[in-house]
């Protein structure tokens, strides 16, 4: 292994120069070249002259190197958006042209191996098996007992199966919520969320394990502060919110000690309230300190924080959050990663319930990356808010109503609304003899 601390929280800035190519040194020959590329199109072969950030940001112990092994792109995947590479003429020239299919890939929707139907049993038993891990994980820690989270990564294995087969499903496991059972929701809304995400951006499988640990456990130094900060419904004193601050460097500590969780896992957890502008916490990185995976999680836990009841404030319908984190971008967030993920969830998430322009009500089943205001829905309630047979329509398609009309949305309609919730929708889809209908 190849690991070792970082062994300062400053460092010299590396250049900011935003060159692709440049001329490799004489005595290496015309053959030979450098390029910028991004992490996800290193291959074996290549030699890594440079990082986005300081070689000291990285748990590795030599600056420079040929990529040998999975592990060593792995890691860059971890940590680093963008690399400088030297490499064959002809091998970095390929690998530069993926760069337009890499873009392409997060404007269109994720594959789908298996229906909404078909994969929401799976769903439901990965993500409420998810919730139980998480619910013993926080009575360890409250009993003080000796925790090993070892447990985590076949649970997170089976969420990347379910999602990897149709993100969807678990989108819609996401949208039930329970107030009493906050923290470990939580956990398991932002680790799906993230999953989600890693897939939509091209990340390879065991990445995605990776990243979806990164997400159940980034709060886990919250179990350590005390239920009346945790819970307290009115505004945090200085004091108290000092306090609550404290929680990203215990779940440092109490990650560090998990040996067969990888280094990242304790990176994200330290550094998951770390801003762009350097204004977050604990440590106040500057953009170019803050890992890949620590961006990423950064957007998926405020996702769902904002979208969340809490103790002292009502949840924002999805739309509005997404705004914020729009606005939020180049100073709190990555505004790369932000535009990819408002991409992939849509102004309107699976599971959202909808009021249409007919005054039919139904439920998005999926989002398009490309026709963010145009998912893909189904019809549960007549115009009149009765049940009837539901039909699914894409609304990317432009279809027409009874009238004649194209169809539009009106708005969103909380879960619940008129009679229906994704909840019972979801069990009545997994019970026997109740099915999706084909597309109208």
């Amino acid at each position: 292994m190849w690991f070792r601390r970082k062994t300062s929280a400053r460092t010299s800035k590396p250049s900011t120069s935003t060159s692709t190519s440049t001329t490799a040194p004489p005595d290496l020959g015309q053959t030979v070249t450098r390029i910028r590329l991004p992490v996800d199109l290193i291959e074996p072969g290549m030699r890594i002259v440079k990082l986005d950030r300081p070689w000291t940001e990285l748990p590795v112990l030599f600056q420079g190197f040929t990529v040998e092994t999975d592990e060593q792109t792995r890691l860059l995947r971890h940590y680093c958006q963008w690399v400088l590479v030297e490499g064959e003429r002809g091998q970095l020239a390929l690998a530069q042209g993926k760069m337009s299919l890499l873009n392409h890939k997060i404007g269109k929707p994720m594959a789908e191996a298996h229906s909404l139907a078909d994969e929401l049993p799976r769903a439901h038993a990965a993500y409420y098996q998810g919730q139980i891990f998480v619910d013993q994980v926080l009575d360890a820690i409250e009993r003080n007992d000796a925790v090993s989270l070892a447990d985590a990564r076949p649970v997170i294995q089976d969420c990347v199966k379910s999602i990897t087969a149709n993100a969807n499903a678990m989108f819609w496991m996401t949208r039930i919520k329970s107030d009493d059972a906050y923290t470990a929701e939580h956990c398991m809304r932002v680790a799906v969320y993230a999953i989600a995400f890693g897939r939509f951006i091209g990340l390879p499988s065991d990445d995605l394990e990776v990243v979806g640990l990164c997400g159940m456990l980034h709060d886990i130094g919250k179990l350590k502060i005390s239920h009346a900060i945790l819970n307290k419904p009115g505004e945090l004193t200085p004091a108290e919110m000092e306090e609550m601050r404290r929680h990203s460097e215990l779940g440092f500590e109490l990650l560090q000690s998990q040996h067969t969780l990888e280094p990242i896992v304790a990176d994200v957890s330290r550094h998951h309230h770390e801003r762009i502008d350097g204004k977050g916490y604990p440590q106040q990185l500057e953009e170019w300190q803050i890992s890949r995976y620590a961006r990423l999680i950064s957007i998926v836990d405020a996702f769902d924080a904002i979208t969340s009841n809490r103790c002292y404030r009502k949840g924002l319908s999805a739309s509005d959050a997404l705004r914020i984190l729009y606005r939020g971008r180049g100073e709190q967030f990555d505004a790369a990663m932000i535009e990819s993920f408002i991409r992939m969830v849509g102004i309107y998430p699976p599971g959202t319930l909808l009021e249409l322009s007919s005054g039919e009500v139904a439920l998005v089943l999926a989002s398009h990356p490309g026709k963010k205001l145009k998912p893909k829905i189904e019809i549960v309630l007549d115009a009149n808010k009765r049940p009837c047979v539901p039909v699914i329509i894409d609304l990317a398609d432009d279809p027409l109503d009874a009238d004649n009309q194209l169809y539009g949305i009106n708005q969103p309609l909380p879960d619940g609304a008129h009679g229906v919730s994704v909840s019972e929708r979801m069990n009545q889809i997994m019970d026997i003899g109740h099915t999706l209908t084909s597309e109208r």
